[in-house]
């Protein structure tokens, strides 16, 4: 998409693009820019800082700020070099900058860099939707777990917030609770779904799920918070957990986050060989594996947040 409020402008850049092999929608102000960004979805804008009714710093701002546009490459076009444009653009979020007279080698070459990092983005977020979507259908053939992955990423994403940590890093956290159980695809229903104690060799091919969760997540692996949960939740804080044997800060803090949750909710849902337990009772039993299973600052941040009322 182009914006810009003079139509000679608009004519030279589509000519230029159309010329390269691009499919162009163009827009002479602000607001209709944002309209068409919402009905056309395009893998670039670029816009010109000068445009009436939104100027192109507001614009680019307001893409970004939204989930379903901020992947959206935006490049600036400035009428000189000031400073001032490049701090405002920083500011704004833009992808790229670039000043008039615009020099087209620069131009296209930086449409042709931008296009494709879109490109790797939108099937990046396909393989992760289509991996979100196994892990759903996992919890669907388990009535037991039913729920599970909602509420531990709401628990997790609770407790990191409280224990500081980043915006960014509370999201990702999210998506790995969603993520943290997928591995048990490779684990047979009879084994999960027993109703008694499993014997050492069925036990043994439950252990495996982080590892085969971590594998099937691969493809997310510029998300390394992710895999780092999947693979590391059944670590304990005493180091006698798997896969690794990881112990206290050893493991990464957002899968000590994850064991902490994650083993709240088994506690207070109903099991193949057991029934759940009040809140009051299972926030005990963490209590008591204070410094052997769980990390004890987090778990006493997540008893704390529990007690006053700050997980619901």
């Amino acid at each position: 998409m182009v914006v810009d409020r003079c139509q000679e402008n608009l004519r030279f850049i589509q000519a230029l693009l159309n010329v390269a092999g691009y499919e162009v929608v163009t827009a002479s102000n602000g607001e209709e820019a944002l309209d068409k960004v919402e009905k056309e979805s395009p893998d670039l804008v670029l816009l010109d800082v000068m445009i009436p009714k939104t100027d192109g710093f507001e614009v680019c701002a307001r893409l970004k700020d939204r989930e379903e546009t901020r992947l959206i490459p935006v490049v600036l076009i400035t009428p000189d070099r000031e400073l001032k444009y490049k701090i405002r653009g920083f500011e704004a979020g833009v992808d790229g900058l670039l000043h008039r007279p615009i020099n087209t080698a620069e131009f296209l070459a930086m449409v042709r860099c931008l296009v494709q990092a879109k490109h790797l983005n939108d099937e990046l977020i396909s393989v992760e939707n289509t991996i979100l979507a196994l892990a759903t259908a996992i919890e669907a053939k388990d009535p037991y777990t039913e729920g599970h992955i909602d509420r531990v990423a709401h628990y997790a994403t609770s407790l990191a917030k409280e224990v500081g940590l980043s915006l960014e890093e509370q999201q990702l956290i999210r998506k790995a609770a969603t993520l943290h159980d997928v591995g048990k695809i490779g684990v047979s229903e009879s084994i999960l779904n027993k109703p008694r104690r499993l014997t050492k060799k069925e036990f043994d091919r439950v252990k495996i799920h982080p590892i085969v969760g971590e594998r099937i997540c691969q493809p997310l692996r510029q998300d390394k918070l992710i895999l780092m949960v999947v693979r590391h939740h059944h670590e304990r804080y005493d180091g006698k957990g798997y896969p690794d044997g990881l112990a206290g800060e050893e493991i990464p803090l957002a899968a000590r986050i994850m064991a902490v949750v994650d083993t709240y909710d088994a506690l207070t849902s109903d099991r193949p060989y057991r029934g759940r337990l009040t809140p009051e009772e299972a926030l005990r039993v963490l209590r008591g594996e204070l410094g052997k299973q769980l990390d004890p600052r987090l778990t006493i941040a997540f008893i704390s947040m529990a007690e006053t009322g700050r997980l619901c």
